[in-house]
């Protein structure tokens, strides 16, 4: 049986720990956050203090952001929040790094449109 995006992204959300908007403006300062977004998807904006590693190339980039970038030390530990558009790419991401081996990944539950939507802080690309 084959399972549509809508399946595969429910599924993973059942997984993994989703955060809401009001709870992780008010807790920023404890993650690192990932925008998963594709490039373009940037012109859009973009939540500041973010990092933009692309959902299809996270996986082989996240030890070397956290290690050698940002000088992370204990990294299977390191709180990091994902966003992309709308929470579903996010999701994937999330369940994909908890599938490596990180303890404390999360999703932001409606993405970077819920995020614009409650007029919370964004980056304008320059």
């Amino acid at each position: 049986m084959l399972l549509t995006s809508n399946e595969i992204v429910e599924k993973a959300k059942v997984r993994i720990k989703e955060v809401d908007a009001q709870d992780f403006l008010l807790n920023m300062d404890k993650y690192v956050v990932i925008d998963v977004r594709e490039k373009n998807e940037l012109d859009d904006g973009y939540i500041d203090g973010s990092v933009h590693i692309p959902r299809g190339t996270l996986e082989m980039n996240i030890l070397k952001l956290l290690s050698d970038t940002l000088k992370v030390t204990n990294i299977e530990h390191q709180p990091i929040m994902l966003y992309c558009r709308t929470g579903a790419r996010s999701a994937l991401s999330a369940d994909a790094l908890q599938g490596m081996g990180f303890k404390e990944v999360y999703s932001l539950a409606g993405g970077f449109k819920k995020w614009q939507e409650l007029d919370y802080p964004t980056v304008s690309k320059k």
